[in-house]
């Protein structure tokens, strides 16, 4: 019997005692996080180090603090989310409880990614540990040091059982793959993505795939270039570029391309000095299969930025491509790294062609003044997200659903997402044995005829427009009394 296999069991087993079920204990599980990550600052701060070359003061800003805010608001909303959500009733159940009851779907499998290895591993277990659920957590183990802290520190604080850290690689995440889970969520590739769905299939295992691919920017003309630049460098490299949501290719008119390389030139020595490679802000490539991945996707394309690396340190400088037409290897693949490819159009409407002869992106960049601009890209794309006049920011809004669509990814989670998401909205309706003449309603034809009127108000009738037609009569009584009033007090 394979670790696996016993570690899911034994959280099955734990699950199924209904321990996950009192509100009392989620809030306790989700305060134990929250301890985790205070007390461990320091630990989870040199792992991310070790492996990404981040520093202290990055890792706080895109891994911790998005986190506990995460945890914070489950705590607080927690039981207003988990309460019954009563719903429109019909005639047929005006006298009956009709409601949506929130339960915990069981055992969970989250498998996480190496380029943020806290905040995207740990948020889906934000959300599993507030709907009630069981979760095994698989850490990515191209992000080693993080894996190994996870797995020695965090069951110092959540419940072992319930919450087991099972490190590895490919055979290991293979072998639990292999079980039967009641969701899984997996953060990663579109490649990896399929083969996830293809293992839960044979269980009909739901799950939720946070993918990537090539997330597009559109710059107009006539927007404010130096600003547009500014934040798209910030977006595109921060985290050495190793991000999910990054720009990926910015899509502009010939007429500005020159002036949009000169910003984001000046922009990338703001923040990162005139040599990046020793400043501590800005990261490395996570390890040398993906640093040779990258620099052949530059083969073939004009370098207008940057292009330096370093191969013993996984560095590759802030790089811009300019002339790069859609053969180039550069648009084959998401890049997932410091490298920022310009693509010239005409203008929006051929953007919106080339957008959308692409798979669906994660999220779609747009810098404009006119607003009409941004609607109708809006109105004639797809993606997972859409984000106008800045980059990642729509990440950090817990109200705002985050996922993506086709090749991008299916599901999504933060905040009550995340909860709804990992929980099943059961149906219920619980009806009196009494008034049995409204409930013929429903019987066969020959025991019913009396009640045709009935029948027919049921399919007429609906109870929004009851209620519009009560308060209707309401004010209209309330207006003939008002004017009665005033008739009164005239006459005498």
């Amino acid at each position: 019997m394979s670790r696996e296999l016993l570690v899911v069991q034994r959280a099955r087993k734990s699950f199924q005692t209904g321990k996950t079920k009192p509100l009392e204990y989620r809030i306790h599980q989700l305060k134990n996080l929250l301890r985790f990550l205070s007390e461990r600052r320091s630990d989870i701060a040199d792992a991310v180090k070790r492996d990404l070359g981040k520093s202290a003061h990055g890792t706080e800003l895109f891994e911790t603090l998005g986190l506990e805010g995460e945890i914070n608001l489950a705590i607080e909303k927690l039981a207003e989310w988990a309460a019954p959500r009563p719903v429109e009733k019909s005639l047929l159940t005006i006298f009956d409880e009709v409601y949506i009851q929130p339960e915990p779907l069981g055992v969970m499998l989250i498998i996480g990614t190496w380029n943020y290895p806290w905040a995207i591993t740990l948020q889906p277990l934000v959300g599993a540990i507030a709907a009630g659920n069981a979760a095994v957590i698989k850490p990515s183990e191209v992000s080693s040091h993080s894996a190994k802290v996870m797995e020695e520190l965090l069951p110092q604080y959540l419940d072992k059982d319930l919450y087991p850290v099972v490190t590895g690689g490919v055979p290991e995440t293979q072998e639990l793959l292999k079980q039967r889970f009641d969701h899984i969520f997996y953060t990663g590739s579109s490649t990896v993505g399929k083969l996830v769905m293809a293992a839960a299939a044979p269980h009909l295992t739901p799950v939720t795939l946070e993918l990537g691919g090539k997330s597009p920017c559109y710059i107009d003309k006539n927007c404010d270039i130096r600003v547009a630049c500014r934040r798209i460098t910030w977006g595109k490299f921060v985290n050495c570029g190793q991000t999910c949501i990054a720009p990926d290719f910015i899509l502009c008119e010939p007429s500005i391309q020159s002036q949009v390389v000169e910003e984001i030139k000046k922009c990338i020595k703001e923040f990162y000095t005139d040599n990046p490679e020793t400043f501590e802000d800005y990261g490395r490539i996570i390890n040398q299969r993906h640093f040779k991945r990258l620099m052949a996707l530059m083969e073939g394309s004009t370098v207008a930025v940057g292009g330096n690396s370093d191969e013993s340190q996984c560095y590759i400088a802030p790089t811009v491509l300019k002339d790069v037409t859609e053969e180039s290897e550069v648009m084959k693949e998401e890049i997932f790294g410091p490298l920022l490819p310009i693509i010239t159009v005409s203008g929006v409407d051929e953007a919106i062609q080339f957008i959308n002869e692409r798979e669906k992106p994660l999220v779609i960049y747009i810098f404009s003044h006119d607003n009409k601009l941004i609607k109708k890209v809006i109105a004639e794309t797809s993606s997972g997200a859409l984000l106008a006049n800045d980059c990642l920011v729509h990440y950090t809004v817990s109200a705002l659903p985050f996922g993506g669509v086709g090749n991008s990814g299916m599901g999504c989670y933060h905040g009550r997402h995340s909860f709804d998401q990992l929980s099943h909205l059961r149906s219920c309706l619980i009806k009196q044995l009494k008034m049995e003449g409204v409930n013929s309603m429903r019987y066969p034809p020959h025991t019913a005829k009396k009640l045709g009127w009935a029948r027919f108000l049921l399919k007429q009738v609906n109870m929004c427009r009851l209620r519009r037609m009560a308060l209707l009569a309401t004010l209209a009584s309330v207006a003939i009394l008002f004017s009665f009033s005033i008739g009164t007090a005239t006459a005498f």
